[in-house]
């Protein structure tokens, strides 16, 4: 689909299907950190330390708490229509027997998403929240390392998340699209 710019030229957006084509001949890298969010291809900045670990620590307390309930996974793309394939952080997803390995997961199988932001607090906030809200993902958190504070967004309503709420020294924290199951986020910005 192409669409009209304000300085009046067209701009073509891509569908996820010709994003993936892009890939499989060789015009995105294999190991290229990007994302398509709304036809756009996205360059996503390298992933420091304090990041990298902040996900395996988020990975072990998630796997810890949810057990069973919830498929921990982590840089995985989640498809969000036909124009958007962002690639989270992390992500809580409805168990499947085939553990995703036929196609990706989709907003009905998404019980949480994480976004860890250092130096994409502003793209998170008012790109991604927005996006997932507008995909109905019933909780959306943002880990914000430069501020120390977990943001979780809850309750999407017509593109926007009715509840945030800001928490500056997390403990228990429920997964409300799991029944409320605590994790233990005490220490995540030690």
């Amino acid at each position: 689909m192409n669409a009209m710019t304000d300085s009046g030229v067209m701009k073509h957006r891509l569908t996820v299907d010709e994003y993936y084509r892009m890939a499989e001949v060789g015009l995105l890298a294999p190991d290229a950190r990007v994302e398509l969010i709304d036809g756009e291809i996205i360059d996503m900045p390298p992933m420091g330390s304090l990041h990298g670990g902040t996900g395996d620590l988020l990975i072990y307390l998630f796997s810890k708490a949810v057990g069973d309930a919830a498929l921990v996974s982590s840089q995985r793309t989640l498809v969000l229509g036909k124009y958007d394939a962002p690639e989270p952080d992390l992500m809580l997803l409805h168990p499947r027997a085939d553990f995703y390995r036929r196609s990706h997961p989709t907003p009905a199988e998404i019980r949480l998403v994480v976004e860890i932001s250092d130096s994409t607090w502003r793209y998170d906030r008012e790109i991604k929240a927005p996006l997932y809200a507008r995909h109905d993902i019933s909780d959306f958190w943002i880990v914000n390392l430069r501020k120390q504070e977990l943001v979780c967004f809850r309750e999407p309503r017509r593109g926007e998340f009715a509840e945030v709420v800001t928490i500056t020294n997390p403990g228990l924290v429920a997964v409300q699209s799991l029944g409320n199951v605590p994790v233990d986020l005490t220490g995540l910005f030690d």
